[in-house]
């Protein structure tokens, strides 16, 4: 066996290390700057920092929202299981992919599972925190319930992954003139763990 590095702290130092003289971070913000290196962290791939796509206030937003307490909306329970609980301010983390009826709706509808649950949220959208890492349909229809008047969320996390429809529902996220905070990566890259690392990024620190 080749010899490797066993030391947590050294691990998790160097591999930040890493990411931030790899990555090209000049033009972020300091605290959008942070979140890209954990995303890039999570995926082990420095060049989608050239893909990120903002607004200036989604950090603030964000962390203002955790710490008051404000739910997190996950569109996939691998999104939750990835959010590290002890740096949370008394969050929910709330799915509703399984929740009773919601295979029915969306048979019903004609849709997916994953936006038959978003439509789910509509009483606990107001200021929360929403992590979308799995499917484009769940990002699709959270647009078209705040375009037909529902509650918006402090920030959206937007990374559905996938080759039919996730880099249309992100770039319509980023197109939005919906007037919301979000922080989104564009094209087919992004996945569960690359959006529980912005609900990480957003949260550590905070409890």
């Amino acid at each position: 066996m080749a010899e490797y590095l066993k030391d947590p702290a050294a691990i998790y130092a160097q591999s930040f290390a890493t990411v931030r003289a790899e990555a090209e971070l000049a033009r972020f913000p300091e605290d959008i700057a942070d979140v890209v290196v954990r995303l890039i962290h999570a995926c082990g791939m420095p060049q989608i920092a050239d893909d990120i796509a903002y607004t200036q206030g989604a950090v603030g937003a964000g962390r203002a929202a955790l710490k008051s307490g404000a739910p997190i909306l996950v569109d996939a329970n691998m999104v939750g299981a990835g959010i590290i609980r002890r740096h949370l301010s008394r969050n929910d983390i709330v799915c509703t992919l399984d929740d009773a009826g919601v295979a029915e709706a969306a048979k019903a509808e004609g849709t997916t599972r994953s936006a038959a649950a978003v439509d789910r949220w509509a009483p606990q959208l107001s200021g929360a925190v929403v992590a979308i890492g799995n499917a484009p349909t769940a990002l699709f229809r959270l647009l078209e319930l705040i375009e037909q008047g529902a509650p918006k969320p402090a920030v959206v996390l937007g990374f559905p992954v996938g080759f039919v429809g996730a880099a249309e529902s992100k770039q319509a996220l980023a197109e939005s003139a919906l007037d919301i905070e979000f922080i989104t990566l564009r094209g087919r890259v992004g996945g569960s763990a690359i959006a529980s690392a912005a609900v990480n990024a957003l949260a550590g620190g905070l409890s």
